[in-house]
């Protein structure tokens, strides 16, 4: 059996946490995100840290959208050794962005479905 990977959260995945969060508790609407995120989300990426979508794949439709790619797959190479292996991970209500180096995994961002984009800009300046 291979061996499990570590799953490891960036302080930007935390900062996404600590939002969530506060809205939830803003709205008091129940969520059972943590749940999800300890029983099933973190289990299937140590065993199956390939299973979520590429998501430098995705079908782009305008030339802003290329260029940001563009510029976001030369700062990865910049840190990456591969770095078309930025993924996510779909859950029902959001989305994990996550990449694996050597035997970890490092949860980068969640994001609400209903949320337009990842802010890759904050999480460059951030440093995480």
């Amino acid at each position: 059996m291979a061996k499990k990977l570590v799953v490891k959260l960036t302080a930007n995945f935390e900062r996404n946490l600590a939002d969530i969060e506060g809205f939830l508790t803003e709205v008091d609407a129940p969520d059972g995100l943590l749940d999800e995120l300890l029983d099933t989300v973190i289990p299937n990426l140590e065993r199956f840290p390939g299973m979520g979508r590429l998501f430098l794949n995705r079908a782009v439709g305008s030339v802003e959208a290329t260029n940001a790619l563009i510029a976001l797959r030369t700062k990865l190479k910049a840190v990456l050794a591969e770095p078309d292996g930025l993924r996510e991970y779909v859950m029902d209500h959001y989305l994990v962005l996550y990449v694996q180096v050597v035997d970890s995994i490092f949860l980068l961002s969640i994001k609400h479905h209903r949320q337009l984009s990842f802010d890759f800009e904050a999480h460059w300046a951030a440093g995480t």
